[in-house]
């Protein structure tokens, strides 16, 4: 493990401003693999102290995620899935190992083989942090897939930084942000913000996160019904309609991302905004591809430009 050949970087983010769209167009670059939403899937960042053996950290990259449980659960699983219909676990889409719903299957169009693959490898991984594991298990996929380095991108991962900066000293660190206004807007509209936002304030309230806490833990009555075996669908919707709440969250990430990057300053920090990416598309992507190493990150940039469109609508000034 711990190959020195292999590049490593990772895109840090409130979410929902412009990161999948990176991702995608950095996954048609033949040399990269772009993995997506791995950090997030294999939360809690608090084990990351433990020393694991290789086959208890597959055992948790094989478990179901609770959160993304839930959602399914209520019929809003997010539109970044992509597990194929004719999958081993398209039946029962609630026991869906965690790296599957979105890492593997946007990898492959078979991501159970990969899955596969992963198991006779990952199991014999030596005792190590869960940080390590991450690493080495990223390294790996890119050895699998033919690749010569990973971009690992979370919608989120804002939250994360001070746990990723503190973890991956000399990894490519991309800091990507957008206005608060269209970025709570869009979070509004996602089943998954909309989860993250209901933790965010049952941690801020109770101090407990509903996925961890106790099953005979007291909750103040109106946050009962959004308890993870009482939630419903409409009731997760409901929370999107006012924007405040969005807003806070931007807020709430954007400080710990910000403060992750003066605490523990990265070797290596490109800032980017949507706002820049869409104004010159080609211009970004170039100072990203050369930024990331890519073999040819002018030829990348002008190849895939094209994908990236101003949004079709804007968010209204919102007011607290």
């Amino acid at each position: 493990m711990g190959n020195p050949n292999i590049g490593r970087s990772i895109i840090i983010s409130n979410g929902r401003c412009g990161s999948t769209l990176l991702s995608d167009l950095l996954a048609e670059d033949t040399e990269t693999l772009s993995a997506q939403e791995f950090f997030m899937s294999v939360t809690p960042w608090a084990r990351s102290a433990e020393l694991l053996t290789g086959a208890a950290y597959w055992s948790l990259l094989a478990s179901p995620k609770a959160e993304l449980a839930t959602l399914f659960r209520i019929g809003l699983p997010p539109k970044e899935v992509r597990y194929p219909a004719t999958g081993r676990w398209a039946g029962r889409m609630t026991e869906l190992p965690r790296i599957m719903a979105i890492t593997l299957s946007k990898l492959t169009a078979d991501p159970d083989a990969l899955f596969d693959q992963l198991a006779e490898r990952v199991p014999d991984f030596p005792t190590q942090s869960v940080a390590r594991h991450h690493s080495d298990f990223l390294d790996l996929l890119t050895t699998l897939t033919g690749r010569r380095h990973w971009v690992e991108r979370s919608g989120g991962s804002s939250h994360l930084a001070p746990h990723l900066l503190k973890s991956y000293p000399g990894y490519r660190i991309v800091y990507l942000t957008r206005n608060w206004a269209d970025t709570a807007k869009s979070m509004s509209r996602h089943s998954s913000f909309q989860l993250i936002q209901l933790r965010v304030e049952f941690l801020g309230r109770c101090g407990l996160d509903p996925f961890s806490m106790p099953a005979d833990q007291t909750v103040p009555a109106d946050l009962e019904a959004y308890l993870p075996d009482r939630l419903t669908a409409e009731a997760l919707r409901e929370r999107g309609a006012d924007l405040r709440r969005y807003l806070g969250l931007c807020a709430f990430m954007s400080s710990q991302a910000e403060q992750a990057l003066a605490d523990v300053p990265p070797e290596h920090l490109l800032r980017m905004s949507y706002e820049d990416l869409v104004a010159d598309p080609v211009g970004e992507l170039t100072r990203l591809g050369a930024y990331l190493e890519l073999g040819e990150p002018t030829r990348w940039a002008q190849r895939v430009a094209g994908r990236v469109v101003a949004p079709a609508d804007r968010a209204q000034p919102v007011t607290v």
